[in-house]
């Protein structure tokens, strides 16, 4: 499909509150496909539809290069434990921060079919699906941080051999 621009802190979509989507249709299901491809070219886990100048209820997760996750419509369902750690996001280059969520997380959505499903995720998958679905309400992990947002560039990561 296509790559599609990240939109940055600062930018109002960012601060929407994003509507429920109605019905799935080939729209809908392109930009599903527009945001997987942005979110995979970006090296990101997680992309939602704000991020990319939409505001609908729609984000994509993928922690690990090979479990593609959509939500359509999502409901945080459960929650429990707590983990803290490193955070960042497309739409605040080169700053991270700690913040603390839930370790676990069950929530219900519809697929880019239009399907509701259910889903458990800890550690990774729950940090992400909770800071997706925060963008989805107009939260950004920055307003979570503990302490300051800290600088980083791509660069220091090829130090580690």
């Amino acid at each position: 499909m296509g790559l599609r621009k990240i939109r940055e802190i600062g930018e109002e979509v960012l601060r929407c509150t994003c509507k429920e989507v109605p019905e799935i249709t080939p729209r809908v299901q392109d930009l599903i496909k527009d945001m997987f491809d942005t979110m995979y070219e970006a090296n990101g886990v997680g992309l939602a539809a704000p991020q990319v100048g939409v505001r609908k209820r729609i984000f994509v997760v993928d922690t690990t290069g090979e479990d593609p996750h959509v939500f359509i419509n999502p409901q945080i369902l459960e929650t429990s434990g707590e983990q803290t750690g490193q955070e960042g996001c497309l739409s605040v280059p080169g700053k991270s921060g700690i913040v603390t969520r839930p370790n676990y997380v069950k929530v219900k959505a519809q697929d880019e079919n239009g399907e509701w499903f259910e889903l458990e995720g800890e550690e990774l998958l729950a940090r992400a699906i909770l800071h997706e679905n925060d963008h989805l309400d107009g939260i950004l992990y920055v307003d979570k941080v503990e302490g300051d947002l800290e600088s980083y560039s791509y660069d220091d990561e090829d130090d580690e051999e």
